[in-house]
């Protein structure tokens, strides 16, 4: 084991045997796992990662088994695609607080954008996007290592409402410094709270600090109320380029209705004039099944097992040190709203 969060234990499986008949694998994968009874969230990320299909900007998923762990319990595997580059918050933090070039930056959320769009354009909402769940993916062709960033962790992600009679969610889905207002006020996550995130992040990448710098130190339920009830949004430096900061106006407006939507800010002036990178969109070519693929990765022919925290031949968990995916918890994600009844009362009496 090499991760562990509220979801279960993250491992990373390495196909020892590439020429093998499993050689459409990737030679690495991450590997989730949790015993059954409680794989709820790794179950639901796979659910979700089947109906949205696959897309160059999120992390592929090559299928599932549950296996027989070495105590007897049943668990549950969900093979995934291995950031190898980390993620984009080692990436921010490998910044020293000075924030990434704004030329990186208008990349990585070209791409980011692209996944918003083919998750939104699937009925789905993310509902947890933060630096930690965009993995960096690098694809070495020759000489050259180009870097992608792919949104990951779909594990809270939820359907977008298709009437106007919306079912409030018992809890509020995601990080709080990535909450959007109609989120904290009315529990209400659709994609416009996507595109609120996705301006933190943006925010994050180009200043290095968080979106709500000077006030994550507040409590819980005060610094929602600050997100919730004040008529602020995020600091925009005035360092930010004129594109960043309309880029960034778009993301903020506190009315979601205003919100610019991920196809609108697709053509904006800040992503615009990239050099594109749709050429190499099969990263790594076509499983054709990736159930039925998935399956016979674990078949017991002594071509590849998995038997609890190990491959056989054909496959084996790498060391720590080789580790560079980011665990995820749920437990930091999810909140649960009784916690913020009192804010939530307090501001319908108000209204």
């Amino acid at each position: 084991m090499i991760g562990k969060g509220g979801f279960g234990s993250v491992y990373l499986a390495n196909l020892k045997k590439p020429k093998s008949k499993y050689g459409c694998f990737p030679a690495i994968m991450a590997v989730k796992s949790a015993e059954v009874s409680v794989s709820g969230s790794i179950q639901k990320e796979r659910e979700v990662l089947s109906n949205i299909g696959q897309c160059p900007y999120i992390i592929r998923c090559f299928g599932d088994e549950i296996t027989m762990g070495l105590n007897g319990e049943m668990v549950f595997n969900l093979l995934l695609e291995y950031g190898s580059g980390g993620t984009l918050a080692d990436l921010i933090k490998k910044s020293g607080g000075s924030g990434l070039l704004e030329s990186d930056v208008r990349y990585y959320t070209r791409s980011i954008l692209r996944g918003l769009i083919h998750i939104h354009d699937c009925g789905y909402v993310h509902c947890d996007l933060k630096p930690e769940n965009i993995l960096i993916v690098s694809k070495t062709t020759g000489t050259a290592t180009k870097l992608r960033v792919k949104i990951g962790d779909f594990g809270l992600a939820k359907r977008a409402t298709q009437n106007k009679k919306r079912k409030l969610d018992p809890y509020l889905r995601g990080t709080p410094m990535y909450l959007s207002p109609e989120a904290v006020v009315d529990n209400i996550q659709e994609p416009p709270s996507d595109i609120w995130a996705l301006g933190c992040i943006v925010l994050e990448m180009l200043t290095g600090k968080p979106p709500w710098d000077g006030k994550q130190d507040l409590g819980a339920e005060v610094f929602l109320q600050q997100i919730g009830e004040s008529h602020e949004s995020p600091k925009v430096p005035s360092t930010i380029s004129k594109e960043g900061k309309e880029f960034l106006k778009g993301c903020f407006a506190r009315k979601s209705m205003y919100r610019l939507t991920a196809e609108m800010l697709l053509n904006h002036s800040f992503v615009e004039g990239l050099a594109d990178d749709d050429d190499d969109d099969d990263d790594d070519g076509e499983v054709e099944d990736e159930v039925g693929l998935s399956l016979m990765l674990y078949e017991t022919d002594n071509e590849c097992i998995y038997s609890d925290s190990s491959f056989s031949d054909d496959c084996s968990f790498v060391s720590d040190d080789e580790f560079f995916l980011s665990s995820w918890s749920e437990e930091e994600d999810e909140i649960n709203s009784a916690e913020f009844s009192s804010f939530a009362k307090e501001k319908k009496l108000e209204g």
